[in-house]
């Protein structure tokens, strides 16, 4: 007989406990009885039953099946009668020629009622078609680790030139953590992603791994705003200079440069520096726009304020 698993139970939880809840069980008995934390006899049997209750109670599909079929497992075993869909199937015997072999973990570590409720490489899936070669179990198959994802904060230097990040990530499961040199490629815009191979959800039954898979996001800057492949950044001028033009120091990402100004440049004109953005796929890089701000000493000395006074009785009405 096929023996029914309570997975609400092995987590914790009760039946209409919410996906968050479900995950803070199974972590939480995940790390007491992993196999390199526990070593008291019978942790590892535990901590393989915790895996199995969270691998069907995470999904939404499998969950729902479980629930539909749960209870009716569990009444066949009780009263010796299959449950619903499985009556013209032999429990009792084992081997050729007497029925199939279900009682206790099949070979992929798994219960054989997972298996028998999800098939997918467990016992019922033999040979196409559904058989059974042999009368005997077939082999779980290695299934690939999901892949995750996570966010990264980077400068906007770093999506100019490239660069190298540390960034340490830890294993829910034993909460060990392992420390990863991460490749930032120049050329970047944020919400894109880097993946980095095999840093993702473990692989079951020999599985490889999944990927983790890192979101950009930009850190603001103190000088530059984003315009798609642009950059937009101040210029102080004074307004003699504003008036009249001249040359101003900017800031650009590959350092200071110096820039005329044309006479009569008013507060927000903008003058275009091409090549100095964001660099594109192709290789070539948008413009950087300098902003002209205008800006008024605080404190005047007798000749400015002298200036300033003649200048306002010239003032265009």
């Amino acid at each position: 007989m096929v023996e029914y698993r309570d997975y609400y139970g092995t987590l914790g939880v009760e039946k209409n406990a919410s996906q968050a809840d479900i995950q803070r069980a199974y972590r939480k008995l995940a790390r007491k009885f992993h196999p390199d934390i526990n070593k008291d006899a019978g942790a590892e049997a535990r901590f393989k039953q915790i895996g199995e209750a969270y691998e069907v109670l995470k999904d939404a599909e499998k969950r729902a099946k479980y629930d539909q079929y749960g209870s009716a497992w569990k009444n066949a075993q009780r009263t010796g009668a299959p449950p619903p869909g499985w009556e013209g199937v032999d429990f009792g015997g084992q081997g050729p020629g007497g029925g199939f072999d279900f009682g206790g973990s099949g070979p992929s570590g798994f219960s054989s009622f997972f298996e028998m409720l999800f098939g997918g490489g467990g016992p019922f899936a033999g040979a196409a078609g559904g058989g059974f070669p042999g009368g005997g179990r077939a082999q779980q198959a290695p299934r690939r680790g999901g892949d995750q994802e996570s966010q990264i904060a980077v400068t906007l230097e770093e999506l100019s030139q490239g660069g190298k990040r540390q960034l340490t990530l830890t294993d829910p499961g034993n909460g060990r953590s392992e420390t990863l040199e991460v490749t930032i490629p120049k050329g970047l815009r944020p919400g894109q992603r880097i993946r980095l191979a095999g840093k993702g959800g473990r692989g079951m039954m020999g599985g490889t791994p999944g990927d983790l898979l890192l979101q950009i996001n930009l850190e603001p800057h103190s000088h530059f705003k984003v315009e798609g492949d642009d950059l937009v950044g101040p210029v102080e001028v004074s307004p003699s200079t504003a008036a009249l033009g001249g040359e101003a120091s900017v800031r650009t990402l590959d350092g200071d440069t110096r820039i005329k100004l044309p006479p009569g440049s008013s507060s927000g004109r903008r003058i275009r520096l091409r090549g100095k953005g964001l660099p594109r796929a192709g290789g070539e890089r948008g413009d950087q726009f300098v902003e002209v701000k205008i800006v008024v000493p605080r404190e005047l000395t007798d000749e400015q304020r002298r200036l300033f006074e003649e200048l306002q009785t010239h003032d265009i009405q």
